[in-house]
């Protein structure tokens, strides 16, 4: 069965503020203690993405080199189905797609 995933098609925010990336879940299914939940981040003009914060074994993994250290919050709740991230101090060359991939392993 199918996981459907959720988010807004748009997103805008100012330099210097933040932006809450929602990303909410439906499954027919349980939640897996398994369930997993990657971001992912092609900047405007790239061909290339880049995973930028990951969700497993309960633990939150936020990237700890990129563009994107020390700014990214995470806030979801994969039990309510909220695989949300925050991004602070938003720069001109934040701007992109960013991508929410949940899985929700039986």
């Amino acid at each position: 069965l199918s996981i459907h995933v959720y988010t807004h098609r748009e997103v805008h925010g100012t330099v210097g503020s933040h932006v809450t990336l929602s990303c909410s879940f439906w499954s027919s299914e349980w939640i897996s203690e398994d369930i997993s939940i990657t971001w992912h981040s092609q900047a405007e003009g790239s061909r290339d993405s880049i995973s930028i914060f990951h969700y497993a074994k309960g633990q939150p993994y936020i990237d700890d080199v990129g563009t994107f250290k020390e700014r990214m919050e995470w806030v979801g709740n994969p039990h309510r189905k909220d695989g949300s991230i925050v991004i602070h101090n938003l720069d001109y060359t934040d701007n992109g797609t960013f991508t929410c991939d949940v899985k929700n392993p039986p």
